[in-house]
């Protein structure tokens, strides 16, 4: 072949395969508009369920944490001759408890920003399963060691699955939902996920000091989240790929394949043809890299996201995973203190079955820079509090205006990319949020240890001022398609 004929053919190549990219953006906007005009429905909130299902035991890992910390340290795993190399670390030595935190959000750190492109690489649908199954083993294994190291090593790995299944939630769940009923996708989403924090909460209440099979309590609070894990792998089955994900990956033919059936039984619980779709909005090209994150259409939300994430984790979990130390440190009797913790637990899924009525009425902005504010206010009046009705209502409204802002900021930097990144820039931005949290916990666990409760409200209510700033200088979003939005 000559070098021209070569020259040639690899333009043609060039070109066919240009060609073909265009026509896998052009059929991703098409379906995305014929989403975007499917009228509420149950079977679009039946897929919303299911996937928030897997959220359930994502969020009852995350949140056991706080309820078997009372257990774990009287059974001295958090004693310096336990935790091996850590001890060696004075910080971590002082912190005690706040190694297993540590290790935990360390876990999810790795887990959303190393692996958080996973779900653009292989799907949303694949990844949701398999990181589930990877973190119910490991957290079925943490159950079972004998030492502060060798909890918080396993921990660590437990916590990668777990980043990962956080990551591929929200891609999820933007992507199935019309763009006007997203805001309420997530706070569903949410009010989901967060009731299985009242559970554990009171599971650790009623186990604390018995020991069921032989095993200390706390280790059973453990096994029960990795054996409750296995119902989603069963009902994965009923959960559709994306989409968005598949058109943008040349499947288009499973593409339309899925949406058809979707549109079908949409059409069918309705009785009613739909809606034509409005115009088709494109996504711009690009490369589908972590280089994008950084380019110039996408700098500037990544930076304010990347901010705020690590500002809002420090009030969030660092109210959740110590709530029950912060009130014996108020004065609260250990036994007692757990119970008043699964009271405020109550709250959790209330902020986001609160915000149903106003997920996409409100911008979402808006709904994240009051809850912090609050969250900043709350937190300041706790830490001068000693009754333990008023440290109660305290904490209930702190847990409310938490989860509304939770459910908000989920959906809303699921929002801010495109399809072809939207998996690995969600990841990265969260990621600051996870070693955010894990060095707070080692910071509550000294600012409490020198100054007491004052010096961690303060800690929380510095931390929650930055998040509103960095939200206010973002996009809003409120009824835009995700193609629009990320142009």
């Amino acid at each position: 072949m000559s070098k021209q004929s070569a020259v040639a053919a690899v333009g043609d190549l060039e070109s066919t395969q240009e060609a073909h990219t265009g026509l896998s953006i052009h059929k991703a906007a098409e379906i995305a508009a014929r989403f975007d005009r499917l009228p509420p429905s149950r079977t679009v909130w039946i897929m919303v369920i299911l996937i928030s299902l897997g959220g359930v035991f994502e969020f009852y890992d995350l949140f056991f944490t706080g309820y078997v910390a009372p257990g774990m340290i009287a059974s001295g795993l958090f004693k310096p001759e336990s935790l091996g190399f850590f001890a060696a670390l004075q910080p971590l030595a002082v912190a005690g408890f706040g190694t297993f935190v540590f290790a935990t959000f360390a876990g999810l750190w790795i887990g959303t920003l190393v692996f958080g492109f996973v779900a653009d690489r292989f799907g949303r649908r694949i990844v949701f399963t398999w990181s589930l199954i990877w973190y119910m083993g490991c957290t079925a294994i943490m159950a079972f060691q004998t030492s502060g190291f060798a909890l918080d090593i396993w921990r660590l790995i437990a916590g990668i699955g777990i980043g990962v299944e956080l990551v591929t939630i929200d891609t999820y769940i933007s992507e199935l939902i019309p763009s006007g009923e997203r805001g309420r996708a997530y706070a569903v989403n949410q009010f989901i996920t967060f009731s299985v924090v009242p559970f554990v909460a009171f599971l650790a209440y009623v186990l604390k000091g018995t020991q069921p099979l032989g095993l200390d309590y706390w280790r059973v609070v453990m096994l029960v989240g990795s054996v409750g894990a296995v119902i989603v792998w069963i009902v994965r089955h009923k959960i559709p790929e994306s989409p968005r994900w598949l058109a943008r990956h040349g499947r288009i033919e499973e593409a339309e394949r899925i949406v058809a059936d979707i549109e079908r039984r949409v059409a069918a619980e309705k009785g009613i043809p739909l809606p034509a779709p409005r115009s088709p909005s494109p996504e711009q090209h690009g490369n589908g890299s972590y280089k994008e994150i950084f380019g110039p259409q996408y700098r500037t939300r990544t930076i304010i996201l990347s901010i705020f994430n690590m500002a809002q984790v420090i009030g969030f979990y660092g109210f959740a995973a110590w709530v029950p130390t912060l009130l014996i440190s108020r004065g609260i009797h250990v036994t007692a203190s757990l119970g008043y913790a699964f009271i405020i637990a109550i709250a959790n899924p209330f902020g986001p079955l609160l915000g149903v009525w106003f997920a996409d009425k409100l911008e979402r902005k808006t709904q994240i820079c009051g809850s912090l504010i609050t969250m900043a206010v709350v937190i300041a009046i706790f830490a001068q509090a000693s009754a333990p009705w008023l440290l109660i209502v305290l904490g209930v409204l702190f847990t409310l205006a938490a989860n509304i802002m939770s459910y908000a900021f989920h959906g809303y930097q699921a929002e801010l990319y495109p399809t072809r990144i939207r998996a690995r820039a969600i990841g990265f931005v969260y990621s600051w949020s996870r070693i955010s949290a894990a060095f707070a916990g080692l910071a509550i666990g000294i600012l409490l240890h020198g100054y007491g409760v004052p010096g961690v409200a303060g800690f929380i209510g510095v931390s929650m001022l930055v998040g509103v700033c960095m939200v206010l200088l973002g996009p809003s979003t409120r009824g835009l398609s995700l193609e629009t939005i990320s142009r």
